[in-house]
């Protein structure tokens, strides 16, 4: 038997949430919660297997429930079932220890689905989520060296990165070409490197 609680704020999605979990064989729904300051509480005490998290909550939000729950109970799995796909509110979550991520418009069944996944060890994501972290990953890192640069350096180290050469970054900032050349010469000198390759590998490439 799968134990799985609910913390949704929205009356007609929890108790919606609560008949779906309660009409799965194999599945029970050991508690169902308006708010993240009573579930917290209770799950505390009493954990479930699973968490049907809302992320948007009057009061403490989904994400610092999980954030708290997680320490206390590391086998306690969450998903976050939300409106929300932006990708901040994805890798707090995500950071603060969900495991999966679904928005409330996806069909039932796939939170059925979503919850067999999670028990098999699974990540339950819907695709639209899925996509933004794997985009994120072909983000390059960036070193925390880029500090030491000014904003408009910066800038031209950017665009130094895409492939722009000194006249049409000149042409894009609005600035002469002697310019450029003494901001990227004063990137150089900052950053202790030599060419373009190197700077832009300093700043952009994988860290150690």
């Amino acid at each position: 038997m799968i134990h799985i609680a609910i913390i949704e704020d929205d009356e007609d999605v929890r108790e919606s949430l609560e008949s779906l979990i309660q009409s799965i064989e194999g599945f029970t729904c050991t508690g169902s919660f308006p708010d993240a300051e009573t579930g917290l509480k209770f799950l505390s005490a009493d954990p479930a297997d699973i968490v049907l998290m809302d992320i948007h909550l009057p009061g403490m939000n989904g994400i610092e429930c999980v954030r708290r729950l997680k320490p206390v109970h590391p086998e306690m799995q969450f998903i976050m079932c939300t409106i929300f796909k932006d990708d901040e509110s994805v890798f707090s979550a995500l950071k603060a220890g969900a495991t999966g991520y679904l928005l409330k418009n996806d069909d039932p069944g796939k939170i059925v689905e979503a919850i067999h996944e999670m028990q098999e060890g699974g990540s339950p994501m819907t695709p639209q989520i899925a996509r933004r972290v794997i985009e994120s990953f072909k983000k390059p890192a960036v070193n925390d060296e880029i500090h030491l640069l000014t904003k408009r350096e910066a800038e031209m180290l950017h665009l130094l990165a895409k492939g722009f050469r000194y006249k049409e970054i000149a042409d894009k900032l609005f600035l002469s070409t002697e310019t450029v050349r003494k901001h990227i010469n004063n990137i150089y000198q900052k950053l202790h490197v030599q060419s373009r390759m190197e700077a832009v590998n300093k700043i952009f490439g994988e860290r150690d």
